[in-house]
């Protein structure tokens, strides 16, 4: 356990058992406030050194004993806080590496809300026990040991009585712990269904006050509150006897010794100076034993939070090479590929298909034929599962990411825009490129009009995930990135899915000079848009039925005409909405 925890402390390892050191030393210090306590009641009890000046001179002591208590025992902690941020750091560096690593696939089903989660709240809460636990638990162990090792020095009959009431209660630990450990596991389980739940609450609010789903998404909302809180109060409940029992038992060390050591005065077994010495002895003693065993009890919990954290992110590593681009051309080829994003649920099945340099290749199909997955595993966010993916002879698998990126712009229908200017969240396409490129790209991407409303222009905040602009601007903004990035390869997802029909002829226009001598992969529900497409590829299924022209694809295939006339439906119909939309507002 310990092991898994100090596995990340490092270098700083040292600032830990320093802590360890320094709080042992303190604790001692409180130990001998006792002692000195003996010292005047065994004085005032035998009548030897009643002077003022001798009690004076304890009390003295008492005090400088707390001080250095206080003093050290601070110093301690801050040598433990230093480590345990430092070891937090190393904890979130070690996640990262894991998480660049992840296929980006797998990171997007995560989800915002898991990844904050696990880099924010769940590390957080570590802190506590790594700053606290390990060193003050250590801490408050050897020195119980300490002392009661010295008791047998002392008397050992009054230092058995002290140990008796010991094992009663850590019978009782331990029945604590195993109920506790037992559901642990249930514990945190309800309480991330219940925070992803919360989350999910307050991000679906407009979708459930728009179609009056406040009862049914409440109901879930409140069961699974209450859900945790019967997780919780059963995981107490089991372990509350336990906790009352060893609570009873171990901080009342003096429990037998009192009576028993008393009547072994009373017979002259033992000395009452021996007695009185066990006795402030046994009160060191329970103070700092509960509170070990109270740090205990973090330790499993450490562990377990540790382990998750790792089996998130524990998904196998995307497959890349160190290698350059180095392919003889920028044609796409896609041999014998099969995915699945879940065991035993292939979504692509041996997909061979070729999308030739410098041409436009259109792939249609309904929702959930696999076009967007085929898009994806080409800029690879996924590793396929069997088969391969080359551009211009060269397998993708070889490539750096950095060095894939380079030869591929993606467009998709949801872009993601930074809360920094949009001059900057179009520079993005080109770290390097001059004010003047970026807004040659940015006039490109037909931005100028939503711009010049701006009360700074291109200059404006985008606002966070680029809230401050519509979805179709956001498009045209992540568009105004590819042009910028002038990449040979460009895989376009839905680029106008946001675009209303008076902008969309200004958008099209600009995707035609952004693809202009480049290899082009389109994918689009609106087939009128790529009929004119050099090939396209029609799938089904996660399977390719059919390839070719628009025309050929019309007259040779089914699947391909049956998708065209339903687009056809669905154009006409938007035409006849809008026209009479213009009615109404001319009849009004």
């Amino acid at each position: 356990m310990l092991k898994k925890v100090l596995e990340y402390t490092g270098s700083y390892k040292k600032y830990t058992l320093r802590a360890c050191v320094l709080l042992v030393v303190a604790l001692c210090f409180n130990v001998a406030q006792f002692f000195v306590i003996y010292n005047m009641v065994n004085a005032a009890l035998t009548g030897q050194n009643r002077e003022i000046g001798y009690f004076a001179g304890q009390i003295a002591l008492f005090f400088l004993a707390g001080t250095a208590y206080m003093l050290i025992y601070v110093y301690g902690l801050i040598q433990s806080h230093f480590s345990a941020y430092h070891t937090l750091k190393n904890l979130r560096i070690s996640l990262q590496s894991k998480l660049e690593k992840l296929p980006l696939g797998v990171i997007k089903e995560l989800g915002v809300g898991s990844v904050k989660k696990i880099f924010i709240d769940d590390i957080d809460n570590m802190e506590l026990l790594l700053a606290h636990a390990l060193p003050e638990g250590f801490s408050n162990v050897c020195v119980p040991v300490i002392v009661i090792t010295s008791m047998f020095f002392v008397d050992w009959k009054l230092a058995l009585l002290t140990l008796a009431s010991i094992p009663v209660g850590l019978i009782a630990v331990m029945a604590m712990y195993t109920a506790g450990n037992s559901k642990m596991g249930d514990y945190y389980s309800s309480a991330q269904k219940m925070n992803d739940t919360i989350v999910e609450y307050i991000n679906g609010m407009e979708v459930v006050k728009i179609f009056g789903r406040d009862g049914d998404s409440y109901r879930r909302f409140s069961g699974d509150v209450r859900s945790y809180r019967d997780f919780t109060i059963a995981w107490y409940k089991m372990c509350w006897p336990w906790m009352a029992l060893y609570g009873s038992f171990l901080p009342c060390l003096a429990l037998f010794t009192l009576p028993i050591g008393g009547y072994l005065v009373y017979t002259n077994a033992s000395d009452l100076s021996d007695l009185l010495l066990v006795l402030c002895m046994s009160f060191a003693i329970g103070p700092t034993l509960m509170k070990a065993l109270s740090f205990m009890s973090v330790l499993p919990q450490l562990n377990y939070k540790i382990t998750t954290l790792e089996s998130i992110l524990s998904s196998a590593p995307l497959q890349q090479g160190d290698q350059i681009f180095t392919g003889k051309d920028y044609g796409i080829s896609f041999e014998n590929v099969s995915f699945s994003y879940k065991e035993n649920s292939q979504v692509l099945h041996n997909v061979n298909v070729t999308f030739p340099e410098k041409s436009v290749t259109a792939l249609v199909g309904e929702s959930g034929s696999g076009k967007s997955t085929l898009a994806k595993l080409l800029v690879h966010f996924y590793d396929v599962d069997s088969g391969c993916i080359r551009i211009g002879g060269q397998n993708i698998r070889d490539l750096s990411l950095e060095s894939l990126n380079e030869q591929i712009s993606f467009v998709s229908q949801e872009q993601y825009l930074f809360n920094m200017s949009l001059l900057e969240n179009i520079r993005l396409g080109k770290p390097d490129a001059t004010d003047e490129e970026v807004m040659e790209a940015a006039g490109k991407a037909q931005c100028q009009d939503f711009l010049e409303k701006l009360e700074n222009g291109i200059y404006s905040m985008a606002g966070d995930s680029g809230k401050m602009l519509s979805g179709g601007e956001r498009q045209r903004i992540s568009l105004a990135r590819a042009i910028l990035k002038n990449a040979p390869i460009i895989v376009l997802d839905e680029a106008t899915a946001f675009m209303d029909p008076e902008n969309e002829g200004k958008m099209n226009e600009a995707i035609s000079e952004l693809i202009e001598d480049k290899t082009v992969v389109v994918i689009a529900h609106r087939l009128y848009s790529i009929k004119n497409a050099e090939k396209i590829v029609v799938m089904d299924a996660g399977r390719i039925i059919a390839e070719g022209t628009h025309e050929s694809l019309l007259e040779q295939n089914d699947k391909y005409r049956e998708l065209w006339e339903l687009s056809e439906e669905s154009r006409e119909w938007s035409a006849s909405n809008k026209d009479m939309k213009e009615v109404e507002v001319k009849g009004a």
